[in-house]
């Protein structure tokens, strides 16, 4: 007998994110990438739990060597010491937004890929409550934002096209969310909240 498919998030606080997620991600195998030789890095995708669902994100400080100006989500590269993926995201949004730990609720990982200057990245799914407090980090950002998650379930601002890949950006109250960050988010939307963004012409 066939699965049945997990109803659609529609905003109301009778369905929270959490419990809706969860679900979800029990009908969702996670792409991986058979590169054991990449160094690895670990994002926080932290999704607020509320009626009307936001995305953290934050820009990285023009002062850093790579990424600079970027839109990203909280994470970096694991350290030796990391006991996984998952202490490498947490570790890191504590250190980038002063987000703690303990506010946080894991659900799991999320697909693979492999940026461009040849990190594994692994994005860690994750929800955090809505009043939840963030500082910036100003050695490393220049801005911590939310996004609302409504905002990426319709038409990209643009595209970035190479080759047959086309990659969706979003513009939101000044910011460019591009590139790498841009098409873990329209792949979490597509698997999680039927987007059906498109990535091939």
């Amino acid at each position: 007998m066939a699965r049945r498919r997990p109803r659609q998030y529609n905003g109301a606080m009778t369905h929270p994110v959490y419990s809706y997620l969860q679900q979800r991600l029990q009908h969702h195998k996670p792409r991986r990438v058979d590169q054991p030789s990449l160094a690895e890095a670990g994002v926080l995708v932290a999704i607020t739990e509320e009626a009307q669902p936001r995305l953290l994100l934050t820009r990285r400080s023009d002062n850093l060597s790579s990424h600079k100006g970027e839109v990203a989500f909280p994470g970096g590269k694991r350290d030796p010491e990391d006991g996984s993926i998952v202490v490498t995201a947490l570790r890191e949004a504590q250190e980038e937004v002063a987000l703690a730990p303990e506010s946080v609720r894991v659900l799991g990982e999320l697909d693979q890929v492999v940026s461009r200057f040849g990190y594994l990245v692994t994005p860690v799914l994750a929800v955090i409550p809505a009043d939840v407090r963030f500082v910036a980090n100003p050695s490393e950002l220049d801005a911590v934002f939310t996004v609302p998650l409504e905002l990426f379930r319709n038409e990209p601002s643009s595209y970035f096209q190479r080759g047959s890949v086309r990659i969706p950006s979003y513009d939101y109250e000044g910011f460019h969310i591009w590139g790498l960050t841009a098409m873990m988010i329209a792949e979490m939307m597509n698997h999680f909240w039927d987007a059906e963004i498109p990535f091939r012409v």
